[in-house]
C-alpha cells in the first residue's frame, strides 16, 4: 500500500504533463523543482491546486510532474489537466466535481497556423492606396 502512484497525462496546447499522485503531505514538484521555484505567478499556482481545491485534497497527496514543451501558462493548464485524470484514478468519487468545473475537459484551442501571403496567421502585409 505504500507504494501507491496514480498518474494522469495531462495536455494544453503544445505541452504535455506527466503527473504522478503519492499519498503524502502536499507538496508539489515540477521537473524535480519546487512549484514556487518553477512557477513564477501566482495565479499559475492557483491553476495548478484547483483540482486538488476542489476535491478537498490539498494535504493528502504529494505531486511529482514531468512537463514539457509550451510555455508556462500552456503548462499550467497541462499540470492541471494531469491532476484532475490522476485524481479520477485515485477516486472515482471525484469525477462530478471536477468534471462540472471544467477540470477534465482538455482546451482545444491551439496556435492557428500562419498562411502564405500573409505576415502571419491573420496579420496582412500594411496596404498602401499608391
Amino acid at each position: 500500500m505504500a507504494d501507491t502512484k496514480y498518474y494522469g497525462t495531462g495536455r494544453r496546447k503544445k505541452s504535455i504533463a506527466r503527473v504522478y499522485l503519492v499519498p503524502g503531505t502536499g507538496k508539489v514538484t515540477i521537473n524535480k523543482r519546487d512549484i514556487d521555484e518553477y512557477l513564477g505567478l501566482e495565479t499559475l499556482k492557483v491553476i495548478v491546486r484547483q483540482p486538488l481545491v476542489a476535491t478537498d485534497t490539498v494535504d493528502k497527496f504529494d505531486i511529482q510532474v514531468n512537463v514539457k514543451g509550451g510555455g508556462y501558462t500552456g503548462q499550467a493548464g497541462a499540470i492541471r489537466h494531469g491532476i484532475s485524470r490522476a485524481l479520477l484514478q485515485a477516486d472515482a468519487d471525484y469525477r462530478p466535481i471536477l468534471k462540472s468545473a471544467g477540470f477534465l475537459t482538455r482546451d482545444p484551442r491551439m496556435k492557428e497556423r500562419k498562411k502564405y501571403g500573409l505576415k502571419a496567421a491573420r496579420r496582412a502585409p500594411q496596404f498602401s492606396k499608391r
